[in-house]
């Protein structure tokens, strides 16, 4: 082969290794703001559902705090009726207010042994029925 058809032949190759790259080139230009937009649509697909997935957990935190409140609030009215129930009973085995409330002053002095009470005296004898007449 002569060197004059080897050179056309580089020359050939070279311009064939050149179309190449620009071609190359080209899919690169095209691609990377192809590829960029891609990307950001998954990146935001993958936004929303997060979104969606913390609407629902917190829809469900509303509903458990709902139904716990509703909860809490029928305990709370089933102690309310046992306690006056409990205080009409033993109202009507103490035979009046006066009674009672003495009851549950005696009661109190029980549960607390550590309390210091103070009673008003006079002449030695405690004064318990001050201002009744």
């Amino acid at each position: 082969m002569s060197p004059y058809h080897q050179q056309q032949m580089s020359m050939k190759a070279l311009g064939g290794i050149g179309l190449v790259g620009l071609i190359g080139l080209g899919v690169l230009l095209w691609g990377i703001p192809q590829y960029r937009l891609y990307s950001q649509d998954l990146t935001g697909q993958a936004n929303l559902r997060q979104q969606e997935w913390e609407k629902r957990i917190a829809i469900e935190e509303a509903r458990a705090a709902r139904e716990s409140a509703e909860l809490y609030a029928e305990a709370e009215v089933a102690r309310a009726r046992g306690v006056a129930e409990a205080n009409a009973i033993i109202a009507d085995g103490l035979a009046g207010k006066d009674e009672y409330l003495r009851y549950l002053w005696i009661n109190q002095l029980t549960n607390n042994p550590h309390q210091v009470i103070y009673v008003p005296t006079e002449a030695g004898i405690p004064l318990l029925e001050a201002g009744k007449r």
